[in-house]
């Protein structure tokens, strides 16, 4: 059987989701004087360079990158990031992950968080995929796309070729 893919959203798509969710972050953080965007790396990581970018092109907001290293495939080992937790303690932070599947990497990735105090924290993907095991929710989303549980949305940064594609 041929799989097929499909594009469901190209550069110029995702660029446009990422200003919107910029302003989003913006305006939840409008009284803030810095935020925290936290990448769960690898394309979470990447989505929130540009997420960055996009704040301060639209904002006075000082926006501090923090990568977090989650073990997709063992998501109970132990979290990291690249920030210390004084770094981020009693700030606003964002967690962001490019396709929210099942909800086990943000889930695990919230729970490493939820043991620093936080002025306020937020999450936001580029895909929300609606097919959580867990109870989790994306505050700030590019799209939402129903699918089969047997298709796989992927999304692929590529130098001037950014797209998300259904499998």
């Amino acid at each position: 059987m041929q799989q097929t893919t499909t594009i469901i959203l190209d550069k110029t798509q995702i660029a446009h989701k990422i200003k919107r969710m910029a302003y989003q972050v913006y305006e939840t953080n409008v009284d803030e004087k810095e935020v925290i965007i936290a990448g769960i790396v690898e394309n979470g990581f990447k989505l929130a360079k540009k997420l960055k970018t996009e704040i301060e092109k639209i904002s006075p907001l000082s926006v501090t990158l923090c990568e977090v290293h989650v073990d997709k495939k063992n998501p109970h080992k132990e979290i990291t990031t690249s920030l210390k937790t004084e770094e981020y303690r009693n700030k606003s932070l964002v967690l962001v992950d490019d396709v929210l599947h099942s909800g086990t990497t943000l889930i695990y990735g919230v729970k490493h968080f939820l043991d620093v105090p936080l002025k306020q924290f937020k999450t936001a993907v580029l895909v929300d995929r609606n097919h959580k095991k867990y109870p989790i929710k994306a505050d700030f989303k590019g799209i939402s796309l129903s699918t089969s549980i047997n298709e796989n949305v992927s999304v692929i940064f590529e130098k001037n070729n950014d797209k998300a594609i259904l499998e």
